[in-house]
């Protein structure tokens, strides 16, 4: 797992993304990700997702992506959401500890855990996908939607601008702001607590909680992560993703 760690805190792990400053989500990331949630899941009872200080994760890694056919780029997304819905769906309490930007696919990962916790000052977090010429997908919109209640997610996903703290904290994005230094102390002491109380029936309250998006994204997965790909794979947006892979 070159580009995450696990780091061992009694029986909570935190797992760092740890691919240079930006933690860009690409295929390796997505793979050494899915590796790590197994081997906490089977040996921990507390998860945190942590990123660096400059960046939680700039978002999908563009410059590789944009190099893949129609069914790498499938494997891929597939491969992605399978990782936010392992994330969101797992059997105990979870955490993000946000330092850095975190950029659309940076925002989803965040969102699939029980909580956010997040440094002041500006470390801009959204979902930009519409400025890109792509829906927000399926599942990250029902997350959002469940955190932040449906007027908010749908100004944040229409517009696709990104937001400061103090934003996300009032709309619910954020649990909890602090200074930078402490943010995962503040993750590790929530996870930790709630690491403590009797395992079953955390994971069976959490099923019921999650249940409902569960339910629905094992339905409609499918169709709805090929309509993301068949706007990928667009002319337009091909051009929009080439001029934003710029910036990389």
């Amino acid at each position: 797992m070159g580009k995450v760690n696990i780091e061992e805190h009694d029986n909570v792990a935190v797992l760092r993304l740890n691919d240079k400053v930006t933690n860009a989500i690409s295929t390796t990331l997505v793979e050494d990700l899915s590796a790590g949630i197994k081997q906490i899941k089977e040996a921990y009872r507390g998860l945190i997702l942590a990123g660096g200080k400059k960046f939680f994760s700039i978002g999908f890694d563009l410059p590789e992506l944009l190099k893949l056919d129609r069914s790498g780029m499938a494997d891929f997304f597939y491969s992605f959401n399978k990782v936010v819905f392992d994330i969101f769906t797992l059997p105990m309490p979870t955490a993000c500890a946000i330092t850095g930007h975190t950029i659309a696919g940076g925002t989803i990962l965040a969102s699939s855990c029980d909580y956010r916790f997040l440094a002041s000052g500006r470390k801009l977090m959204g979902l930009n996908e519409i400025k890109l010429g792509v829906p927000v997908p399926y599942l990250t919109d029902m997350m959002l939607r469940q955190i932040v209640g449906d007027r908010a997610a749908t100004e944040m996903i229409y517009l696709g601008e990104f937001i400061e703290p103090d934003k996300a904290l009032s709309i619910g994005l954020a649990d909890e702001v602090f200074s930078q230094d402490k943010v995962e102390n503040r993750a590790l002491e929530k996870i930790t607590e709630l690491a403590s109380l009797p395992g079953k029936a955390f994971a069976a309250i959490k099923a019921n909680r999650v249940e409902a998006i569960r339910l629905a994204y094992e339905k409609n997965y499918k169709v709805k992560n090929e309509a993301f790909l068949d706007c990928w794979f667009s002319q337009p947006v091909q051009e929009l993703l080439s001029k934003a892979a710029e910036k990389f």
